[in-house]
């Protein structure tokens, strides 16, 4: 039996290269139409929430912090207009020092 990959099992990351980003553009654009709803999910240090605010241009945002506060879990349900997108959001959430993408 043949299994599909699924975008969950694939963690963006700036660490990747451009073929990892590559299968994960094409997963995008297999797996939805565009324009869609895509949620994004990141930890984010409490003093890089501004900076992930900024990505998202005034979209809500849900911010859910750490049992100490250290940390800020942050989901955002955007209407995305391709997977070029997708792309650009998580690239520039991993420019935020110590930014992680789930």
């Amino acid at each position: 039996m043949h299994r599909r990959k699924s975008l969950t099992s694939l963690k963006p990351s700036t660490e990747k290269g451009e073929a990892w980003w590559a299968q994960f553009q094409a997963l995008l654009d297999d797996q939805n139409d565009w324009p869609t709803e895509y949620v994004f999910k990141f930890i984010v240090p409490s003093v890089g929430l501004g900076a992930i605010e900024v990505l998202f241009n005034g979209h809500p945002i849900s911010v859910r912090p750490s049992k100490k506060g250290n940390y800020m879990s942050v989901t955002a349900q955007v209407v995305m207009q391709s997977s070029d997108d997708v792309v650009a959001i998580y690239t520039d959430a991993g420019k935020i020092e110590g930014v992680i993408s789930l």
